[in-house]
């Protein structure tokens, strides 16, 4: 007697001819580091300079700013997390500078249509 092995179609390989299933908006890996924020040579060097503590957590709450502004269609952006503020460019997904509290007096940030509280 012989027992037939069944497998999920999804590790079967593809067969000639078979197109392969459509994948979901979004999930490849490139669509996912584009919906990354990156850091400008200046946000870097603000960042270093000014000892500002960027934890992953911070990461991703910027990542979700930027999102939202993205879906008000905003441009550029001032995002304020925890006494830190950052001017970043929503269509590029860059951080263009970053101020941290003791900084921040007397500043005036120009040239955003658009603030984000995260």
């Amino acid at each position: 007697m012989v027992d037939k092995i069944y497998f999920p179609e999804s590790i079967l390989p593809q067969q000639k001819g078979q197109a392969k299933r459509p994948q979901e908006p979004g999930s490849s890996f490139e669509d996912v580091l584009a919906k990354r924020v990156k850091f400008s040579g200046h946000a870097q060097d603000m960042v270093s300079r000014r000892q500002i503590d960027l934890s992953p957590s911070h990461i991703q709450r910027i990542n979700d700013a930027v999102n939202k502004a993205e879906e008000k269609g905003a441009r550029d952006s001032l995002v304020l997390i925890d006494g830190i503020a950052l001017v970043v460019s929503v269509k590029n997904r860059t951080v263009i500078t970053a101020v941290d509290q003791p900084h921040m007096k007397g500043k005036v940030f120009t040239n955003i249509d658009s603030a984000v509280i995260a």
